[in-house]
């Protein structure tokens, strides 16, 4: 007889959405205890942590959380240091923990100090006003999580440069739109046309990339500078270039001065005719060293690989190991593979992206005579569908990601334009209202959040909600509680003593003082 046999992706989808529903039961069951013990306490509602006093609990989420972040930031500082020295070939340096971690080359401590402020800072305010507010207005309601939320959210001070704190606040507005629409739509409340659609995620990056590049080229002032300096190590054009491209758009004169010095350090300045008032600026001039353009868009392509392939596999492999401490020493090689496998798939799809938008402009250099603005828009758009390259799951979290960018560049603009005011420290008041609505849908509605976002936030924000204290009185729910943890970790066991043993469990919070 014919056998069926389930393929991998049938077997990863279904393993994938009994985890979620074990998640879901777990979240029911911990809803109901909650509702026991505070039915049992009285009029003031119990708090979660029940072996430590609320002080304790803060300060203890607030060092985990510091220690969490901060392990996070330096862990990528020393691996993207490590892929610098492997790049010189100077392997024995990699040995040498003074050029490895020496403060002159790895300038990450201030930034990891303001970044586990930050996270700590958010994470201690908010377990202990959480507590307060309990006790003040003797009441557990949604109306504590969203002041908690909005008041812990002051931590954002402890960054320093407001064009960083107005792209967090942005990036948590569109979280914020995304779990509203999320829920609006479940109750049958609102939903946007076309919101069916397989790929919505992919058309929301490219509008979002179009506004973006669209900026870099046009009005690069409108961007952070540190995203400025990403876009443009990435792409093979030099900055005289795209200056030179801006001016030519806008009708000025061009500086021909600085385009002859760029050229003449490539060794083309001699072939090359250049105008005060060009029309165009052509592809000689963009990229001078190679004549033909296939062959230069299949360069930058390859060269954007290069560089960006060590930036993504730390990005993929220190968070995790971080993050996921047992999982690493349980299986190394395992997440080592993980690791460069999606590394390879990001850093192909950023890849792809820059030969599609360099391909976009050198196509329209041979059917046009005129340059155009709008022409950077539609090439963002066109090389944003190189996302089609990353997972699915991904692509949403990217679109969310590059959403603030387009988000603050379209902000600048029309404040700049005096369309909107400029209000000081308006980025601070924004992230505090964003991280209230964040802890509302966490705590009260989590489905309607992205399973990464939620995910995330429990693990490394706020470690602590999702793990509260087991009640004095174990009940049923408690008990099912564990077994649950026991199969969700399940060990190959061959006889009977093995099963009696217990294994040590390699975390983060097993490390005394953490």
């Amino acid at each position: 007889m014919p056998t069926l046999s389930k393929s991998p992706n049938s077997s990863a989808q279904l393993l994938g959405d009994s985890s979620e529903a074990e998640e879901r039961l777990r979240e029911a069951i911990e809803e109901l205890q909650r509702r026991q013990r505070t039915a049992a306490s009285g009029d003031v509602p119990p708090c979660d942590h029940a072996d430590d006093s609320c002080i304790a609990n803060a300060i203890g989420n607030l060092c985990q959380s510091f220690l969490l972040s901060y392990g996070v930031r330096v862990g990528i500082g020393i691996l993207l240091r490590a892929f610098k020295l492997a790049r010189r070939q100077s392997y024995s340096s990699l040995l040498d923990l003074k050029q490895l971690v020496s403060e002159k080359d790895l300038i990450v401590r201030e930034e990891a100090c303001r970044i586990g402020l930050l996270f700590g800072g958010f994470t201690g305010s908010y377990h202990a006003l959480r507590c307060l507010l309990r006790k003040l207005r003797k009441k557990e309601t949604p109306v504590n999580a969203i002041l908690a939320g909005s008041i812990a959210g002051l931590s954002i001070l402890a960054l320093d440069d407001s064009n960083r704190r107005r792209t967090l606040a942005l990036y948590l507005l569109a979280r914020v739109g995304q779990c509203a629409y999320n829920s609006a739509k479940s109750k049958n409340k609102f939903h946007f046309w076309g919101s069916h659609w397989r790929h919505g995620d992919s058309l929301l990056f490219s509008l979002a990339c179009a506004q973006v590049m669209y900026a870099f080229v046009m009005r690069p002032e409108s961007l952070p500078k540190s995203y400025q300096d990403f876009i443009q190590k990435t792409g093979p054009v030099a900055a005289p270039v795209y200056k030179a491209v801006r001016e030519s758009c806008r009708g000025g004169p061009v500086d021909v001065a600085s385009i002859s010095a760029y050229l003449y350090g490539q060794g083309k300045s001699s072939n090359v005719k250049l105008e005060e008032f060009p029309s165009i600026i052509p592809c000689s001039v963009i990229h001078p060293v190679t004549d033909s353009c296939l062959a230069h868009n299949a360069k930058a392509a390859s060269a954007t690989f290069r560089k960006t392939f060590p930036l993504y596999f730390s990005l993929t492999f220190v968070p995790f190991v971080v993050l996921h401490l047992q999982k690493f020493l349980e299986t190394p090689a395992r997440t080592c593979w993980l690791a460069v496998k999606g590394a390879v798939r990001s850093t192909t799809f950023l890849s792809a992206f820059v030969g599609i938008f360099q391909g976009v402009i050198c196509a329209h250099r041979k059917i046009a005579s005129k340059d155009h603005k709008l022409v950077y828009w539609v090439a963002g758009a066109l090389s944003a569908l190189s996302v089609l390259l990353e997972k699915k799951a991904r692509r949403s979290e990217l679109a969310l990601y590059v959403l603030p960018r387009a988000g603050e560049s379209f902000w600048y603009i029309l404040v700049n334009r005096h369309l909107l005011p400029d209000v000081k420290n308006a980025e601070v008041a924004l992230f505090c209202a964003c991280m209230g609505g964040i802890m509302y849908y966490l705590e009260y509605e989590p489905d309607t959040m992205a399973p990464f976002l939620r995910g995330l936030i429990r693990r490394f924000l706020a470690s602590r909600i999702s793990n509260p204290g087991p009640p004095s009185n174990r009940t049923a729910s408690y008990t099912y509680l564990q077994t649950l943890d026991a199969i969700q970790k399940p060990k190959l066991q061959d006889n009977r003593e093995v099963e009696t043993s217990t294994s040590k469990q390699y975390n983060l919070e097993s490390i005394p003082g953490l």
